[in-house]
C-alpha cells in the first residue's frame, strides 16, 4: 500500500517526528511506501496532503493526537482511503475508544500492517467533520480562556482556567433542536457525541458507540459549583451518568444554540454556535482492532 504518513512533529512532548521514522520504518519493513507530511505549517501540510491523494493513495496514517486528526479528516472522509492513527498526542480519544494502544508505538503500526479495517461513524458540521466529542458550555468556555493565557504551558494552564472560570460561571441557556423537536434547557454543557471520550480520556458521553449512527448528546442540569468539582473526577470514570442532573438524549441531528457560546471539536474550536450536527454513518474507514461482540 502507497500510504500518507501525516505528522505533527510537536506532538508527544516534541516526539511526533521521531515516532513518524520510527513507524515509516516498521511499514517499509512491512512492504510499504509511505510518503511524509510533516504539520507545522497547517494549510501547507493540507495542500500536500491533497496533491499526494490527487497522485494517488492508499491510506492516510496520522501520527499525532485528536488534533492532527481532526486536521485530515476532511480528506479522508466518505472516500476509498483508509485512515490509520499512530497516537502521539495528549488527549488520544479517538485511539482509546477504537482500541488503538496509545502508549505502543509498535502496536499501533502493527495494526495498519495486520490490515484490518473497521467502519465508523462520523458527525458533521457546515465547518468539519469531528470524530470524537463536540463540546459547548463550561468546558468550551475554559478553552476559550485557556487559549488566551501565554503562561504556565501544559495541563496546569489548563486547570488554572478552570478554577478562574468556575468564579464567575452561571448556567447558560440551551436551545437544543434534537430531530427536529426543540426543547430549552439551563445547563452546565452540553456535549455531542460520537465517541464517549473528549479532553484525555473524560468519559462525558460515556456509552456512546462510533458505530450505531447516533449522536449522543449529553446535557449536565444546573449542578452547585461544588457538586460540579465533586462530579469531575467520575467523568474519567463514567459513573457521572448516575447522577440526576445527567440527561441524553440519541439522534441523527442536533442543533445546539446558546448565546456567546463557541464549539470545540476533537479539542479544535469550530466557532460560535449555533451549530448543528448531522451524523454520517460509515463516513471512515479505519485501521482498528474489531470491536468487542
Amino acid at each position: 500500500m502507497h500510504l500518507a504518513l501525516v505528522v505533527n512533529p510537536t506532538s508527544g512532548k516534541q516526539r511526533g517526528a521521531a515516532i513518524a521514522r520510527r513507524a515509516a520504518d516498521r511499514l517499509h519493513r512491512a512492504g510499504h511506501t509511505t510518503t511524509t507530511i510533516q504539520g507545522e505549517d497547517a494549510p501547507a501540510a493540507r495542500d500536500r496532503l491533497k496533491q499526494a491523494i490527487d497522485a494517488g493513495l492508499d491510506g492516510v496514517v496520522v501520527v499525532g493526537g485528536d488534533g492532527a486528526l481532526h486536521g485530515v479528516l476532511e480528506h479522508v472522509a466518505d472516500s476509498d482511503l483508509v485512515f490509520g492513527l499512530i497516537p502521539a498526542g495528549t488527549g488520544n480519544d479517538t485511539a482509546r475508544s477504537l482500541g488503538i494502544p496509545a502508549k505502543d508505538v509498535d502496536a499501533a503500526v502493527d495494526l495498519v500492517v495486520a490490515g484490518h479495517v473497521r467502519t465508523i461513524d462520523l458527525a458533521r458540521t457546515d465547518e468539519a467533520f469531528v470524530a470524537t466529542v463536540i463540546a459547548s458550555g463550561f468546558d468550551s468556555l475554559v478553552n476559550e480562556r485557556a487559549n488566551a493565557m501565554t503562561w504556565p504551558r501544559g495541563n496546569m494552564r489548563y486547570n488554572l482556567a478552570i478554577i478562574a472560570e468556575l468564579r464567575a460561571f452561571r448556567p447558560l441557556e440551551f436551545s437544543l433542536t434534537l430531530d427536529g423537536r426543540t426543547i430549552e434547557r439551563e445547563a452546565m454543557l452540553v456535549a455531542v457525541g460520537n465517541g464517549p471520550s473528549f479532553g484525555g480520556g473524560l468519559r462525558i458521553c460515556e456509552g456512546a458507540s462510533m458505530d450505531d449512527g447516533l449522536l449522543d448528546v449529553v446535557v449536565i442540569n444546573p449542578v452547585s459549583k461544588a457538586k460540579l468539582l465533586r462530579v469531575f473526577p467520575q467523568l474519567y470514570r463514567g459513573t457521572h451518568v448516575t447522577i440526576p442532573e445527567f440527561e441524553r438524549h440519541r439522534v441523527r441531528q442536533v442543533t445546539l444554540s446558546s448565546p456567546g457560546i463557541v464549539a470545540y471539536g476533537d479539542g479544535e474550536r469550530l466557532g460560535p454556535l449555533p451549530i448543528t450536527a448531522t451524523i454520517r454513518p460509515g463516513a471512515l474507514r479505519v485501521f482498528a482492532p474489531r470491536p468487542p461482540a
